[in-house]
């Protein structure tokens, strides 16, 4: 069975590169507990070895770079222990938000190619690196409303950092975005063809690396500016947020929830993009669009470690919670698109309902020591 992640070291014309590169095109390089493990222990063992310069992750196969997390297993897990705890799923989140944490903060610079599917916990692996490109062929979402999880993997912070209220639109509706949404709304630096990944690896290999990571950092910016910027270069796809802000504002405002699922689930237009985002929210767990929102509101202000530790709790209790067990079974399992949800409009559900998922399950945080 070929190794989940591709671990390898290539020696540039000065210092060398590491790559990842996620291996399971057959799931769309969905991330496993296993796959979490192996970028983990990678990213320890270079960050003190001072022959690695530069980290490239990227995925296998030309559909997704990574299409989330393996909800099967996640499903599996929060079936088999209602109320929790749930071993796998608890244990899983963990980590991979320990993982996506030292990704926001790691020293030496990481290029993410972000090519094709980019969703849930793709996003938050390449939402963490330093240089982000993306492709003709980005789709990015969060479409965690259709299945009762939430947008998690640091989703809490780069979605409150987005213009606007962008980020509380996207999350509420599953709304997919592209290339130029991705630079707009700060999830990617650079856009560059799909055909020059492999000259844009060629490149960074021809870099004479230092041992300063500053310099390091900037020695990456410049290599990939002479791609995004080079004539004849791909042409970027039609921007979806940025011309639609002004309605996605009109939409989001105000404090109440229910308001605003009644404004977006009401849209009455011939706009495509708008129509797609509403059917997201209308298909959506109405007791997961409140989490969803109440969980960015609370982590408005919250530095990106209280973030991951404030996800890890909500993610933890929605896990042994059965909305998001019947969300999987009837988006990916039987896949007849008829979800049982807990409540069928959003005023139903009872505030001290949501209140308990924004309860700590355990005496201390297995977050505690980012």
């Amino acid at each position: 069975m070929p190794d989940a992640v591709l671990v390898r070291e290539e020696s540039a014309a000065a210092g060398k590169l590491g790559r990842l590169t996620l291996n399971s095109p057959e799931t769309l390089n969905s991330l496993t507990l296993e796959m979490v493990d192996l970028i983990q222990g990678a990213l320890d063992e270079w960050r003190d070895d001072p022959a690695i310069a530069a980290i490239v992750i990227d995925g296998s196969g030309e559909k997704a770079f990574c299409a989330g997390g393996d909800v099967h297993a996640l499903h599996a897990s929060s079936s088999a222990t209602p109320g929790g705890p749930c071993e796998y799923a608890e244990t899983f989140f963990a980590r991979e938000y320990r993982m996506n944490y030292n990704l926001h903060t790691y020293p030496k610079p990481i290029l993410c190619w972000g090519h094709g599917i980019v969703m849930g916990g793709g996003l938050g692996v390449m939402a963490g690196c330093s240089h982000r490109v993306v492709t003709e062929a980005t789709r990015i979402a969060m479409p965690e409303v259709n299945i009762a999880l939430f947008p998690d993997v640091g989703g809490s912070w780069f979605l409150n950092h987005m213009p606007g209220a962008s980020g509380r639109f996207l999350a509420l509706t599953a709304a997919s975005v592209n290339a130029a949404d991705a630079l707009f709304c700060g999830l990617a630096d650079r856009f560059i063809a799909a055909e020059q990944k492999d000259a844009v690896l060629a490149a960074l290999l021809a870099v004479n690396w230092g041992r300063d990571s500053a310099a390091n950092h900037s020695l990456m910016r410049h290599a990939l500016r002479t791609f995004s910027e080079a004539e004849g270069a791909a042409e970027l796809p039609k921007a979806q947020v940025e011309p639609h802000l002004e309605s996605i504002n009109a939409l989001c405002d105000g404090d109440d929830i229910h308001d605003v699922i009644d404004r977006i689930t009401g849209i009455e237009t011939e706009d495509r993009w708008l129509t797609k985002a509403r059917d997201g929210l209308v298909y959506g767990s109405k007791l997961a669009a409140q989490w969803i929102d109440r969980q960015l509101f609370e982590t408005r202000h919250s530095s990106l470690r209280e973030v991951f530790q404030q996800e890890l709790q909500l993610g933890t209790n929605i896990m042994r919670h059965p909305e998001f067990a019947e969300g999987v079974r009837a988006l990916l399992i039987d896949k007849d698109r008829k979800p049982d949800w807990s409540y069928a409009e959003s005023r139903a559900v009872p505030a001290e309902l949501v209140d308990q998922f924004f309860t700590a399950p355990w005496p201390e945080n297995p977050l505690v020591d980012l």
